[in-house]
């Protein structure tokens, strides 16, 4: 029954008898008893009003019962019926708090000012296309079942402060493509699925301490919601996924002290999400699920590594921030957190951007040393997948001992100057190993003409001995004292009195860098034949091979030509 005069709802039930009479005496603040403004309970005679009723003096009644232009203000009724304003044009308030309804009250594409079902109970509530110039407020309401709105537009708050509502396995707030200023579930525990997604908000998506269970559908879906303001969930619990796919939130996202839980599965979801200002991801917080920023692009972090998951669960690919602020900011505890990301669980074998990313932020921070070792360990990484990678064993080994070689002398291109040290080894080894070839007299010149000489001749004979000689067409005796070596004996002899002598730190580093002379290795050089000389002979080309290796090296990693692309 619709109804157009009042004549049509006769015999008046006595809390709508006290109602009328309040309409006529203007008392528009309170209508029905004082004890109209508690909750009744169920099936209260007293206490019932008619949904048909309300509806009529909703849009207007007539003369001697007209709603003041305030509104209408309920409290503590039994709403009978449906209360069905679907469709209505209401230029004023609705406020029936406190009340208890049969069912759920229908607003679908109502245009009104303000809507207060505060504390109220009621199986759901129907707003879908509702346009509100002020708010719909449904605070500390009981609600077993779901608050639609999907596509409203609302010039106020979505107000849900205080709010239970038990909706398992569907959606227990829909405001899907939502216009308003602020969506509001401070303290709010919701037993279903909210869903937000392409919600435009000047202002707030306020839960703090929000208490939300969704086993079947995301406990929070605001995937691509617009919002001038935050996004908080301080101290919220959400049991399921929170879902922001490719959300853009003006201001921060405060995750401080929440909760986040969903095992085995995906527990934040920020997809392509923007966020201006900063992701707060500190205090208490934890993340119990997969948190993937796949794309996300943030203002700054402000974290502490307990709230990230479980290894394996992080995903941070194509992730770009600007800043770590009150959270480690050391490459050590950085490059662990990125360990957290296991590519292979998601199809690929690593993904070089998280660590690039981070050594970008590291070195804007003025943490050179800190972005180079990142760096360096993303060379590491990168490597080794791509030894994984190799068609067979044979290429797999060589680029095994490539990338170990590019590691211990360069540290994959990250870090040139560690040639040097190298070089200063080899040098030092060079001339330790040349010093005792010396002693044991193992060196001899290297001069054709000194070796042809008579004194480098004789003197390999004692005097004791003789030869015959080409060049002198003679027999002479030898110039070697008893026990004395063939280079000792030269030595001693006036024609070597100008021959270079002997440095084994200048012969070192001449062997060791090919484009240096400095007129040793034209004079000198081991005797293979001498006992001991062949292993100093292997030393000899080991050194020069080492020296151009290393100075190609040291030219390759000051070029960047090392490093992985």
């Amino acid at each position: 029954m619709m109804g157009s005069s009042l004549a049509e709802f006769e015999p008046l039930l006595p809390a709508e008898q006290e109602m009328i009479a309040s309409l006529r005496s203007g008392d528009f603040d309170r209508l029905g008893s004082e004890a109209a403004g508690s909750l009744p309970e169920v099936d209260d005679a007293t206490r019932a009003v008619r949904a048909e009723l309300l509806r009529f003096l909703l849009l207007g009644g007539e003369a001697e019962a007209r709603p003041h232009e305030k509104g209408i203000r309920v409290q503590g009724a039994w709403v009978t019926g449906t209360l069905d304003l679907e469709g209505c044009r209401i230029p004023r308030d609705i406020g029936l708090k406190k009340c208890r309804f049969d069912a759920a009250p229908i607003l679908r594409s109502a245009i009104l000012d303000s809507v207060f079902l505060d504390g109220s109970i009621m199986p759901g509530l129907h707003a879908d296309r509702i346009e509100a110039r002020g708010t719909i407020s449904l605070r500390g309401a009981i609600i077993t079942g779901g608050v639609m709105v999907e596509g409203g537009r609302i010039g106020g708050n979505l107000d849900c402060n205080g709010i239970v509502i038990d909706a398992a396995g569907k959606h227990a707030v829909h405001a899907e493509d939502l216009d308003a200023s602020n969506i509001l579930f401070r303290g709010a525990v919701i037993t279903g699925s909210i869903r937000l997604s392409g919600a435009r908000l000047s202002g707030d998506v306020d839960a703090f301490n929000l208490r939300v269970t969704s086993d079947e559908k995301p406990a929070i879906d605001a995937g691509a919601v617009e919002t001038r303001g935050n996004v908080v969930l301080h101290s919220a619990r959400v049991e399921g996924t929170l879902r922001l796919v490719s959300a853009r939130i003006g201001s921060d996202l405060i995750l401080q002290n929440a909760s986040l839980s969903n095992p085995g599965k995906v527990a934040l979801e920020l997809n392509n999400a923007a966020i201006v200002g900063v992701l707060m991801l500190n205090g208490r917080a934890k993340v119990s699920g997969v948190l993937d920023l796949t794309g996300a692009t943030i203002g700054t972090i402000h974290d502490t590594i307990a709230a990230w998951p479980q290894a394996g669960d992080l995903l941070l690919n194509r992730c770009q921030y600007q800043a770590i602020v009150e959270g480690p900011v050391d490459a050590r505890t950085r490059i662990g957190w990125l360990a957290l990301q296991e590519p292979e669980r998601w199809g690929e074998d690593f993904w070089p951007q998280p660590y690039e990313q981070l050594a970008k932020v590291f070195r804007e921070l003025g943490h050179d040393e800190d972005a180079r070792r990142v760096l360096i360990a993303k060379e590491r990484l990168q490597r080794s997948a791509r030894r994984k990678r190799a068609p067979n064993r044979v290429w797999r080994f060589l680029l095994g001992v490539t990338d170990g070689v590019l590691a211990v002398t360069l540290l994959y291109g990250r870090q040139p100057l560690l040639i040097f040290a190298w070089l200063f080894f080899f040098w030092l080894a060079g001339a330790a190993a040349f010093q005792h070839a010396e002693r044991i007299q193992v060196m001899m010149p290297n001069s054709p003409v000194v070796l042809r000489s008579l004194e480098w001749t004789l003197c390999g004979l004692g005097r004791d001995e003789s030869r015959f000689l080409i060049t002198a067409r003679q027999d002479m005796n030898g110039l070697a004292a008893a026990g004395q070596a063939q280079l000792d004996c030269f030595k001693s002899q006036f024609e070597a009195s100008g021959y270079p002598a002997f440095n084994p730190w200048m012969f070192s580093l001449e062997t060791l860098f090919p484009v240096l002379e400095v007129g040793q290795k034209a004079y000198w050089r081991p005797n293979a034949s001498h006992i001991g000389g062949g292993p100093v002979m292997v030393f000899f080309y080991f050194q020069s091979l080492i020296g151009w290796a290393l100075s190609l090296l040291a030219v390759a990693g000051f070029s960047g030509l090392v490093k992985s692309r």
